[in-house]
């Protein structure tokens, strides 16, 4: 199974912490997401994995270093979700590619998903699940989608949201132009406008977030770290309070709620530190009292 890992975006909504790194390698409880989703695919099966890479690219290719199974797609400019995978084209031959968004933590069974592909006879399947914040596919009969946008229609029987994982017949991607710009969105109305059938696999009972803002960043490792999840698969996040190697805090320190504590990092005498992510190698000033926050 080839895969691919959508991981080009320029993360403007969490401004300023991706002016540092690119959202994909921003760490989720001391592991860069991309390199949980690597896992992931590899788990599901997948033995070559292209990951695309545009903002700060030179990071990603040196966090994948050393994995023969992935290779890097670097982009001069930025093509959008629609225009990486056009430009991979040629790298997928003719067999569906299994494709998942760079900034999403889940415990979606992506096996399944890809076999679903394959036995349902569509040009796409888009995993969908009810999360009212970012539902906007529209789904009729049979979990077919059938249109995009909140506006209802005749023959939508329900709203759903894109997980930003898919499976595609490469043959799909030519209806894009190559080199440049391009909504994969637009792509799918195209493909509806012309006939084709993109399957709805409509999960529930599922753990799934994205990390689009900094508010959604600092919830996930809420989640993470206070039991509050329902991830079924991935490393066991142990206590509230993650601490990397070689972490050095200073008398008189003080951790609430949860905290996670990258490699490298200085806390000095003094801090408090609330519901509060610290990057590797970062440093939290004597006296510091913070609370929902980053410290890049």
């Amino acid at each position: 199974m080839k895969a691919m890992v959508l991981a080009a975006g320029l993360g403007t909504r969490l401004l300023p912490f991706t002016l540092k790194r690119p959202k994909p390698l921003f760490p989720v409880v001391g592991q860069p997401l991309l390199l949980r989703i690597i896992e992931q695919l590899r788990q599901a099966g997948s033995n070559s994995i292209l990951v695309n890479a545009h903002h700060l690219k030179e990071q990603i290719v040196a966090a994948m270093a050393g994995r023969p199974d992935v290779v890097v797609q670097e982009e001069i400019e930025e093509l959008g979700t629609g225009g990486g995978l056009r430009l991979a084209r040629d790298r997928f031959g003719d067999q569906p590619v299994l494709v998942v968004n760079g900034d999403i933590c889940h415990d979606i069974d992506l096996a399944e998903v890809y076999q679903r592909h394959c036995e349902s006879g569509a040009e796409v399947t888009m995993v969908l699940h009810d999360c009212p914040r970012f539902n906007n596919v529209q789904v009729g009969g049979g979990a077919r989608v059938v249109g995009f946008g909140k506006e209802p229609i005749a023959k939508v029987s329900s709203l759903l949201a894109f997980t930003g994982i898919q499976v595609i017949n490469p043959a799909v991607l030519e209806l894009m132009p190559a080199g440049c710009f391009f909504n994969i969105i637009d792509c799918y109305q195209q493909l509806l406008a012309q006939g084709g059938t993109i399957n709805g696999a409509v999960v529930r009972e599922h753990f799934w977030t994205d990390m689009g803002t900094p508010t959604d960043y600092l919830a996930l490792h809420d989640t993470l770290l206070t039991a509050k999840s329902k991830l079924r698969s991935g490393p066991a996040w142990g206590s509230p309070f993650f601490m990397g190697d070689d972490v050095r805090c200073g008398p008189d320190v003080k951790f609430h709620d949860w905290v996670a504590i990258g490699n490298n990092a200085r806390i000095g005498e003094g801090c408090v530190l609330r519901r509060v992510v610290v990057w590797d190698g970062a440093v939290v000033a004597p006296g510091a009292k913070l609370t929902d926050t980053i410290v890049a």
